[in-house]
Formats: C-alpha cells, structure tokens, sequence
C-alpha cells in the first residue's frame, strides 16, 4: 500500500464567483444566477484536481459561506442565516494580521441546522470521475454560538448541546449516503483554544478539553469500520494569508488530540518552524487503536499561505523524515489547510484569487508526486 494522500477541502474561490456573492447580497443577482456561478467553479475545481493525479477530490468548497457556517447561513455577509440565530454572536477568530472573523449567535430553541454538506456532496459525486472528499464542521466550533455565559431563555445548555450533536451526526452519516468516501471534521478552534487570547474570551476559558469530549460524543455514535474514514483535522488558521494561532505550542494540543477516536487526522506541518519534533510528538500520541480504529497520521506538505510551490522532492523529504517518528502503515500527506476557508478572500500574498488558485493546483500536483516518491523509497505499493 502506498502513502495515502488527500486534500482538506476549500480551494480559492475564483475573483468572478467572489463577485457573484457580493452581487448577491445587494440582490443585484438571483440565487439562480450566484448557483450558475458556484456550478461552474465546482466543475471546474474538480477537474483540475483530478488532473493532478490526486487519488480524491473536492468539489473546492465553492458553494459554502465558510468551513463554519455552511450549516447556518448562505453567505459570508450573512444572506440567509437560519431561524433561532443572531448575526452579532462572539468572534471566532482574530488574526495575525488584525482582521477577525465572527460566528452568529443562538438567541432560543431549538437548534437545526439550515443546510447540510451532503447537498455539496451529492453535486460533487456527478462531476467527479473519482472518489470525492466531504469536509464538516465540528461540534465544538458550533458550540460557540452559544453565549459563553448564561444560558438561552427555555433552552439550556445541555438541551442544545445534545440538539448540537444530532445534528453533526446527521451531517456525516448524510454526507457518505450522498457518496463521499472520506469525512473529515474541521477542527481549527483545538489550537486557538490553548492561546488564551485576551481579545477573545472564550480562548481564555480552557476549553479544549470539553471540546474533546463533545467531538467524541458524535465520533463515538460510529462503527470502527465507519471510523477508519472519518478524519479530524487542524492547523492554525487560514484566512486571507494570515493565521490565528501559529504560535500555539502542538504539545498543548496533540496529547489531547489524539484523543478524540477519529480514523485520521489532518495536520497542518509544512508551514511549521520545528518539524521534526512534532513529528516526534504524533508518533508518541497517535494510537495504534483507538477504540477499533488505527489512527493514521497525514502530515501537512504543503503551505496555502505561501504562493512558492513546494517541489515533489520537498514533499519527499518531510516524509521520510516523518516516517522516522510515525509508522509507515500510518502515515499520509496532506495540505496544511484549506487554501481558502472562507468564501470571500483576496489572497493578498498571491495577488489575487485568481492567481491563488492556479498556485493551488500546481501545490497539489507537487504533494501528489512528492507522496509517490516517498512511497518508491519507503519501498510501499505505489498505485498506477
């Protein structure tokens, strides 16, 4: 067998298709006209990516708002945000460079999600001729938009934690019925949560642990078998070329990670200062079995923050170095993070969206023949 590779999910929305949701929201244009647009990008997303060689595809998240919000609302300005929810909810995240992003907020009962992602799933699978990939959002970043004190009037906590998880869940099992192969669960907000941000309260609140606990009561509700293609990932943020929490020590995350009883997990590495010694940390943590499901380790390959490509031998060597720490049979490659989680960004440090997105295939292709090498040299199958 040889070393598994997949992408995160999201690839620069093109500048046309950014437009588009602007016009949308002004209602310059009808949904019709914005789902004409998003059509196109996702065909064209999906061709491109199998034109790489990539062994599964996504559909580049060009439907959604976001990684965060696709279940709650229809764009990132907030056109069409679901019933029982408030725009002015906490932020998620603040970023290196100052810009921020913010969730909405429940204000009552009971909690639905709006859309699921095996809408996206079910279009991705009639324009792919390969497998196709379907990222979710995790519980714990849902459970922000809930006040951080108090409690919804005649909706407790524990009431729309528990709506919360049905939810999720329902997300997943719908997402592999619409034919994906692969879920992956979005986890950005493990790292943010040990950097105790004073701009931002809830970093502040030691909530790392209660979110392990609550991805695990949606992980748990799967089989073993199930499990082995239901992936967690995260990375330290990327929007706009910035990150929100690179700065964040992985020995403060990983021992709690890998706690949680995903069949993979996705890690963001290319873009990290010490490679090799969180390479060490994933092979002390990973588990062999976690609860019936070997945990298999895809280290990222390749950085969406940085325009310069990575070449095929740069993919190589992380690889084999990594192969050192984590066993062969679990190891995979991956891209840091999606190369644009939310639907609107320029991409400042590429020039534009458009650009951006040439760069990503060209990074995909990279980590793709980069991966095959490492499998020829580890002596591993390498797939025709």
């Amino acid at each position: 067998m040889s070393i598994p590779t997949e992408p995160v999910g999201s690839l620069p929305r093109p500048a046309k298709l950014q437009a588009a949701y602007a016009e949308y929201d002004s209602g310059k244009i009808t949904k019709e006209q914005l789902t004409r647009e998003q059509d196109a990008a996702c065909l064209d997303s999906i061709k491109r990516m199998e034109a790489t060689g990539s062994p599964i595809v996504s559909d580049g998240e060009q439907r959604i708002s976001s990684f965060a919000t696709y279940p709650l609302t229809d764009t990132l300005a907030g056109t069409g945000l679901a019933e029982n929810l408030a725009a002015d909810g906490q932020y998620f995240a603040i970023f290196a460079d100052g810009h921020h992003r913010q969730l909405p907020r429940l204000v009552r009962g009971p909690f639905r999600y709006k859309t699921h992602a095996a809408e996206f799933t079910a279009k991705a699978v009639k324009m792919a001729s390969k497998p196709v990939k379907q990222a979710v959002i995790a519980p714990s970043m849902l459970a922000l938009l809930y006040p951080l004190d108090g409690e919804v009037k005649g909706y407790s906590r524990e009431q729309f934690l528990d709506d919360l998880c049905n939810e999720c869940e329902k997300d997943i099992r719908m997402a592999f019925q619409a034919g994906a192969k692969r879920v992956s669960i979005d986890f950005t907000e493990g790292r943010l949560a040990c950097r105790n941000d004073p701009r931002n309260p809830w970093t502040g609140r030691n909530m790392l642990g209660s979110f392990i606990e609550l991805n695990n009561r949606v992980i748990d509700r799967f089989t073993p078998a199930e499990r082995v293609n239901i992936g967690v990932h995260t990375c330290p943020g990327g929007d706009c070329d910035s990150t929100h929490s690179a700065d964040v020590d992985y020995a403060d995350l990983l021992p709690s990670m890998f706690k949680m009883n995903a069949g993979y997990f996705l890690m963001q590495l290319a873009s990290e200062k010490d490679k090799e010694r969180v390479y060490k940390l994933i092979g002390q943590h990973s588990r062999a079995d976690a609860n019936g499901a070997r945990q298999v380790c895809f280290i990222g390959v390749i950085n969406p923050q940085n325009p310069r490509v990575e070449s095929p031998k740069e993919v190589c060597d992380d690889l084999l170095l990594a192969s050192k720490y984590i066993p062969r049979e679990r190891l995979g490659s991956t891209d840091d993070c999606g190369f644009s989680p939310f639907s609107i960004d320029v991409k400042p440090k590429h020039g534009s969206p458009d650009i951006a997105r040439d760069i990503a295939f060209q990074k995909i292709k990279a980590r793709v023949e980069g991966t095959r090498m490492a499998s020829q040299k580890l002596g591993m199958a390498v797939a025709a």
